[in-house]
């Protein structure tokens, strides 16, 4: 019979009793370290030994949300995560002394924090912080929070709705220069970039493009600070603003080309005037869309505004048109006769030999009536004497009235035509211009 397996067992068992396994707690490490709330020594002084070295504050933010971009108050919303880590020199312990623990979590008001913010802050953020700090038995502190940030940012719309903004996130410390507080950028713009694509959850109507990292120091009075610029760029989705705005311009566009095929008799007059407000419209919306000030026109006011102008000179052509018209139909009445005037004039003509009302008898009424056979001299006589009296019968302002009548409807059709075809090249050429100015780079 074997006895090995249980004298190991009792020998253990007598070890454990003499020298008793070590039990250790994080509190034990705050003990050893003497961090309490009340301890001024790690709350109120930068935890640097020599105060002529600076500390060195590792800053990274990854973007995960893209809220909004409010183009009217030109600010940026976007959802980031931020994290800085330093060392606290003050801050040190053995883990073998405590069991292994390697790190502890503290809340905020125990530790020292760099004061750093950010400079185009537009509002404060009224969102939960988190309350803790997590430090490593070699003095390592580091500080992670969630924050939605509203920013200035200043939006160049000239090609709204085909633009790309490039918004700035600035970081610096509010009074420590860069002799106390040295910034340094934790992961390069490629890094960022990457791991933005990788978590980010919103973008709204915006595509996110990349994440550019600078350091740089700026000047103000005799001391020099360091920032972090993150610049973040981002392209608007213009599906829904085509859809939407531009589309249905281009409709009351095609609407208004169309109306040069109803009769201008019609209702052509009242047609352009509703696409006309229909055009107005759309106006008022789009100076609820863009903001009051801007550095150069936005091509989308340009492009509308073109457009309204075209249609209103289509609309002062239709009534040229329709004046000319107009006038036509006024010599059309004055050429025409009252009766008693036609009765009186057609009574003084009946001078022809046989009796019979010259103006209106016929060359086979006069073969009629006469009581003996023509012979073709005579009767090319006839046809004479017919067209003579004919051109008697009428009135000098009546041959007037057909003679205006007619010119001034030419006059109409031609301008008429004249203008739509020089208005479809016009309009032609500026659609080709404008969205090949809307795609340019």
């Amino acid at each position: 019979m074997n006895y090995f397996p249980v004298r190991a067992i009792c020998l253990l068992f007598l070890v454990d009793l003499v020298f008793p396994k070590q039990v250790c707690s994080k509190q034990d490490v705050l003990e050893y370290l003497n961090l309490t709330s009340n301890n001024e020594k790690f709350t109120t002084c930068r935890p640097a030994l020599d105060w002529r070295r600076p500390t060195v504050v590792y800053f990274d933010i990854y973007l995960y949300g893209i809220l909004s971009m409010i183009e009217k108050s030109q600010t940026f919303v976007p959802l980031i995560w931020m994290s800085m880590s330093w060392n606290n020199e003050r801050i040190s312990w053995d883990p073998k002394d405590f069991c292994g623990i390697k790190s502890v979590i503290l809340p905020r008001q125990m530790l020292w924090k760099p004061d750093l913010y950010v400079l185009e802050t537009a509002e404060k953020e009224d969102g939960p912080l988190n309350p803790y700090l997590y430090i490593t038995h070699n003095g390592t502190v580091t500080m992670e929070d969630d924050h939605k940030i509203v920013s200035t940012c200043s939006m160049n719309v000239h090609k709204f709705p085909f633009d790309t903004q490039t918004c700035h996130i600035t970081v610096s410390s509010i009074n420590y220069s860069d002799k106390e507080i040295k910034l340094v950028p934790a992961s390069n713009s490629s890094k960022v970039t990457q791991v933005a694509r990788e978590s980010i959850l919103t973008q709204g109507e915006w595509e996110f493009l990349n994440i550019s990292v600078s350091l740089k120091n700026e000047s103000y009075e005799d001391q020099t600070f360091d920032r972090i610029k993150y610049t973040i760029s981002v392209r608007r989705m213009p599906l829904m603003h085509f859809i939407n705005f531009q589309l249905p311009i281009l409709f009351f566009l095609t609407l208004d080309l169309a109306s040069f095929f109803i009769p201008d008799e019609g209702e052509k007059l009242g047609f352009k005037v509703t696409v006309l407000l229909g055009i107005s419209v759309l106006l008022l919306i789009l100076n609820d869309i863009l903001p009051s000030k801007s550095h150069r026109c936005p091509l989308i006011a340009v492009y509308v505004i073109v457009i309204f102008s075209f249609m209103l000179l289509s609309l002062l052509e239709t009534v040229l048109v329709i004046y000319l018209i107009n006038m036509n139909s006024e010599q059309d009445a004055k050429g025409v006769q009252r009766p008693e005037d036609h009765n009186s004039d057609t009574d003084n003509r009946k001078r022809d030999r046989n009796g019979v009302e010259a103006p209106f008898e016929t060359l086979m009424l006069k073969e009629i009536y006469s009581k003996e056979k023509t012979n073709d001299v005579q009767l090319l006589q006839l046809i004479l004497e017919e067209l003579q009296i004919i051109r008697q019968t009428l009135d000098p302002d009546t041959l007037k009235a057909k003679t205006a009548q007619i010119y001034w409807l030419g006059i109409a059709k031609c301008i008429n035509r004249v203008f739509f075809v020089v208005y479809l090249i016009s309009v032609s050429l500026f659609l080709v211009f404008i969205f090949r100015e809307w795609k340019a780079e």
